[in-house]
């Protein structure tokens, strides 16, 4: 199928694009990967009136580690880029198990993580990953700027807190806590598909070897990422033993609420993310215990 008529702008600069996005407010669409934008145009679930290609900005590309502030990323990183950055993925080893499952190579060489993020499918690997690191976003207009927290960014299916005059120009993540391991797995029906479950959990031990703090987001189980961590509430002050990473694996099973779709029943995505939840807890301890 062949994309409604549209208005194709380049945008020159970081301003001209937000002037440009003040001007024609809901009408336009930033387009940097293109990689969820297209594809819904072709099939005309999105008619924007103008395009406002950002590709061409390269200061919203690339990652930031010196600014004694943790880790920022710009918005038109691609996910390529980052897979080859080992120094990054040393710092977010959770993107190192997670980027491998988003789609496949050919769509990692365009897909930008600001695009995917602001998409905000639910199903999706990376808006798990930035509510489970506990993300800041970055987010400008052409009046100003703000930041919003991940667990507050995501308020529904493919909807964000971005107002319309706004684009997502930078995501920051804390820097990584001594004695921290993480996981992220998810089960999908073939490589490269939408999960039908997906877990990205963060463990961090005190001098004892105990859990001192504990973060769990979920994908594909509800229409946003969900935030899963007060369910690991348990887990606060006790050693990560199979018996209490199995409780806290129940707790999450109750929390969540999924819908199911034609690849699975929702009791059946309810039961995929106990038991991802508690590989994943087990392996993120055992991280945890080997980067002591």
């Amino acid at each position: 199928m062949k994309p409604a008529p549209f208005k194709y702008i380049a945008a020159s600069s970081l301003d001209h694009a937000l002037s440009l996005k003040a001007e024609y407010g809901d009408e336009a669409r930033f387009l940097a990967g293109g990689q969820s934008l297209i594809p819904a145009m072709n099939f005309r679930l999105a008619r924007p009136s103008v395009l406002i290609d950002i590709n061409g900005l390269k200061d919203l590309a690339g990652v930031d580690q010196t600014s004694g502030e943790g880790i920022r990323v710009g918005a038109l990183t691609r996910y390529r880029d980052l897979e080859r950055d080992s120094r990054f993925l040393t710092s977010c080893p959770l993107f190192a198990d997670a980027l491998p499952h988003i789609a496949h190579p050919q769509i990692r060489n365009r897909g930008t993580i600001g695009g995917n993020l602001s998409h905000a499918d639910p199903a999706s690997e990376l808006p798990a990953l930035a509510v489970a690191m506990e993300g800041r976003m970055r987010l400008k207009s052409s009046t100003g700027g703000r930041e919003v927290v991940a667990s507050e960014f995501f308020q529904g299916l493919l909807t964000t807190d971005l107002r319309v005059d706004e684009m997502l120009v930078e995501i920051a993540f804390p820097a990584p806590k001594h004695r921290t391991g993480t996981c992220f797995m998810e089960v999908a029906r073939r490589r490269g598909d939408f999960a039908l479950a997906g877990v990205a959990a963060i463990l961090t031990l005190d001098g004892e070897g105990r859990c001192a703090k504990a973060r769990l987001a979920l994908c594909g189980v509800g229409e946003t990422p969900v935030d899963a961590s007060k369910a690991l509430s348990s887990l606060i002050g006790q050693p990560c033993t199979d018996g209490v990473i199995e409780t806290a694996a129940a707790e999450v099973q109750k929390m969540i609420a999924p819908s199911g779709n034609v690849h699975g029943t929702a009791d059946y995505q309810r039961h995929i993310a106990g038991v991802l939840t508690q590989r994943a807890l087990t392996i993120a301890h055992q991280r945890a215990c080997h980067g002591a």
